[in-house]
């Protein structure tokens, strides 16, 4: 008799699991990918043996929740810690560049701005030095006389500056080189490092936080293009490639697609250039 009690709530047990497995399996969802690029003025390829991660929150969103943790200084924070003279500083602050060897910074100095910010004057008088520049003034005023006779040296150096103003506001195409003169004192190399260095450490952390805080499944691809996923608990998602390109001939893309799984159906989804990610200009 006892072995027939074991024998039945064994097979008790085993109906219970089975039931329970079942209602598991009805109670969540399954997803289907199918994966393929069309390069320009050819045919649609299966995107082959690429794994594609499955989140509970867009990659983009991701990539923005790292980069608000590792933020850029603010523009006025990176000028004041410049080593140039207040005066460029304070132009800087009160102009939309942050590079002085653009074309057309000629555009935007005036001749006060030259006059006034010793990097510009120094870099004028350097472009135009030589013989280059018929006309210029040339200062009449030695550095000794500075501390010998002070003040013949600051009215001298009003003379100067004074015609110097009226020659470049007479001629303005003097201007024009002086960007070439500014590369010792150019922010615009490290304001580009501190932006490149930043986009690098996204690039390295957002794929890890991804997988660590927000990864439900992840798939490979098939030689067709396409993969499958089961037992996904009903919500939203999103089919990411994170970081990574898949490519195919001059296309080179990646996803970040939205997708709903409802209780014990299948979803499925078509990856496509239509909804993919341009990755030649992407962010990270």
């Amino acid at each position: 008799m006892k072995e027939i009690a074991v024998f039945i709530l064994s097979v008790a047990l085993c109906t219970i699991s089975t039931a329970s497995g079942l209602r598991a399996q009805s109670d969540s969802g399954a997803l289907e990918i199918a994966a393929r690029i069309t390069p320009t003025g050819a045919r649609p390829e299966p995107v082959r043996q690429f794994t594609f991660y499955i989140l509970t929150k867009s990659y983009s969103e991701i990539v923005k929740e790292v980069e608000e943790k590792d933020p850029i200084p603010p523009r006025e924070h990176f000028i004041d810690g410049l080593k140039v003279s207040p005066e460029l500083r304070a132009w800087l602050k009160g102009h939309d560049t942050m590079d002085l060897a653009e074309p057309d910074l000629d555009k935007l100095l005036t001749a006060e701005d030259i006059l006034n910010v010793p990097e510009f004057l120094l870099a004028y008088q350097h472009s135009n030095s030589g013989g280059v520049t018929q006309g210029l003034p040339k200062p009449m005023f030695t550095d000794a006389d500075k501390t010998e006779h002070p003040e013949k040296y600051e009215k001298l150096k009003q003379d100067y500056m004074s015609a110097l103003k009226k020659f470049i506001r007479a001629r303005p195409e003097t201007i024009s080189g002086v960007e070439l003169e500014l590369d010792g004192v150019n922010p615009q190399h490290k304001w580009a490092t501190l932006q490149n260095e930043r986009r690098k450490r996204v690039l390295r952390v957002a794929p890890d936080v991804a997988q660590l805080k927000f990864l439900a499944a992840k798939a490979d691809t098939d030689l067709e293009g396409r993969a499958a996923l089961a037992g996904l608990a009903p919500g939203e998602y999103w089919i990411s490639s994170l970081n990574l390109d898949a490519n195919s001939g001059d296309m080179r893309v990646r996803w970040d697609v939205p997708v709903k799984i409802e209780r014990g159906k299948t979803s499925r989804v078509e990856l496509s250039n239509l909804n993919s990610i341009d990755a030649r200009g992407s962010v990270p």
